[in-house]
């Protein structure tokens, strides 16, 4: 019952502080003189900004609950007065909480979905812009600088500077907002980054556009990442370090951090 925890307490409580203005207009302000009255006070916040969020969750699923009935359940319970035996309430909110997550599942796949159709039109139109370059594997890239030198191989490891983006230009990683470079074995990343690096030279700056099965896949990388998100980086390739590169220890690509 991971969304209803701790059940009628929390969801009523939340409930009480989003009661109509009417309501709240008549309320005296909380009496907070002693440490316990501020624990207490505390307690039911702590409680009501948890809960707060689900039931937003709830809301945008289209499972809204109504609050009137939350606070009378709760006000019920406390006088031993509920009109719904406690059995009968593990039930509902078993089966609440099983709608719930279907309703995410669902939206989720619907998610995927748009996004699959959406990198798909992305990729065809970015593929005849100017200066685009298109991989075999359908990797998409932009010299923005030349670099010169020696290109690293898949088993080096290398120093990066790095921002990546969603198609909608959001940053969801950047080593430039950490304020220092990322240092990591090629053949540790996604696919795409294991690649695309191997085409530049020290001192080169490339962006490129990596097709979600070249990223995350479907599944993306929860919870920054949803699945079939095309992906954008702008990488700048720092150094090749080769005297001690870090040996592939599995079949699995990770992400760069």
């Amino acid at each position: 019952m991971k969304l209803f925890k701790p059940t009628l307490v929390a969801l009523a409580l939340v409930a009480i502080v989003g009661c109509n203005e009417k309501v709240v207009e008549v309320v005296k302000a909380p009496v907070l003189d002693t440490e316990v009255q501020k624990q207490a006070y505390g307690l039911g916040a702590s409680i009501g900004m948890y809960m707060q969020r689900n039931l937003a969750e709830h809301d945008k699923l289209g499972l809204t609950l109504d609050k009137e009935l939350i606070v009378r359940g709760f006000t019920d319970s406390i006088d031993g007065k509920a009109v719904i035996e406690k059995e009968e309430i593990q039930a509902l909110l078993m089966n609440l909480d099983a709608s719930m997550k279907e309703k995410q599942q669902a939206a989720s796949i619907a998610e995927s979905e748009a996004s699959l159709a959406a990198g798909a039109k992305f990729l065809a139109d970015n593929a005849k812009k100017e200066g685009v370059i298109v991989t075999e594997s359908g990797i998409q890239y932009v010299v923005l600088t030349a670099g010169e030198g020696e290109k690293p191989a898949a088993t080096d490891t290398v120093k990066v500077h790095y921002k990546g983006t969603f198609l909608n230009g959001e940053t969801f990683d950047s080593s430039y907002d950490r304020g220092q470079p990322a240092v990591f074995p090629l053949n540790r990343v996604i696919k795409g980054w294991t690649e695309g690096v191997q085409l530049m030279t020290v001192g080169a700056k490339f962006k490129f556009t990596i097709p979600s099965d070249l990223a995350y896949g479907p599944n993306g990388n929860p919870p920054n990442i949803p699945g079939n998100s095309v992906l954008e980086f702008e990488i700048e390739l720092l150094e090749i370090q080769k005297d001690e590169p870090t040996p592939k220890t599995d079949g699995h690509d990770h992400a760069a951090h």
